[in-house]
């Protein structure tokens, strides 16, 4: 049997109702490359707890989406959305119960952002609009492909979990985010920085299980990436307990 993996759902709306949804880019990178088997898990926090699901899974993996987080959940009061308040609640709620159980946790672009928040860190909104950094999203009007074709480097830092499976200091990352970390929580290493600073990866292992989670986009096209590739990888070493 395989491992199972958790994989966090968006209250989207389809046609004129709401649905549980994510985009099979996600699920089929993650059951593929990390050859795992995986369950979706609703943002309905009205009809169920974190804790009701933590102890069915080996690892869980945080989606990006296209909702932010709520800014009141890192002590901010004023924000862009739309804003997905369930995926909130659960998504927050999974992190910290998983870390509680001593299971992996790994992310990307919101969920690398929602697992920064929900240790305690804050969350910046300027990362395409600031002139001191990288435009870290392509204009708003491109199309899904043009979104994913904008890229920058990331250095890796050595001796990490990334730079260590990958075997190489830099790699190019697609970069399809308005925003990115301001403060990273307590006990979060970092993974891989922008040239302009920003933090791009981190890593942990709290109560000894690996958290890993990057703000881009390894789900995008990872056949034709070996380095998204290697994310996969990770996520599947931890979920069978060899990370």
């Amino acid at each position: 049997m395989r491992p199972v993996i958790g994989i966090t759902a968006c209250n989207r709306t389809v046609g004129s109702e709401i649905a549980q949804a994510v985009m099979n880019r996600y699920v089929r990178a993650a059951m593929e490359y990390a050859d795992v088997a995986a369950l979706l898990i609703p943002a309905l926090p009205d009809l169920m707890d974190a804790m009701e699901v933590v102890g069915r899974l080996d690892a869980v993996m945080l989606t990006g989406s296209p909702s932010n987080v709520e800014p009141a959940r890192y002590g901010d009061c004023d924000g862009d959305g739309p804003f997905d308040a369930g995926r909130d609640e659960i998504a927050l709620g999974v992190v910290r119960r998983m870390i509680d159980n001593g299971k992996p946790v790994f992310g990307m672009c919101r969920g690398f952002q929602e697992i920064n928040v929900a240790l305690g860190g804050t969350l910046r909104r300027d990362t395409s609009s600031n002139d001191d950094l990288l435009r870290h999203h392509s204009p708003e009007s491109d199309n899904l492909a043009v979104m994913f074709d904008h890229h920058h480097p990331v250095d890796l830092t050595a001796g990490g979990m990334l730079a260590t499976e990958i075997g190489k200091q830099r790699i190019t990352v697609n970069s399809v985010h308005y925003q990115g970390v301001g403060r990273l929580a307590d006990g979060l290493d970092v993974e891989a920085l922008a040239p302009d600073g920003l933090v791009e990866a981190y890593a942990a292992r709290p109560n000894g299980a690996p958290l890993l989670a990057v703000q881009w986009h390894p789900e995008w096209e990872t056949g034709k990436n070996p380095d998204s590739q290697a994310f996969f990888r990770l996520l599947g070493k931890a979920a069978r307990g060899e990370a």
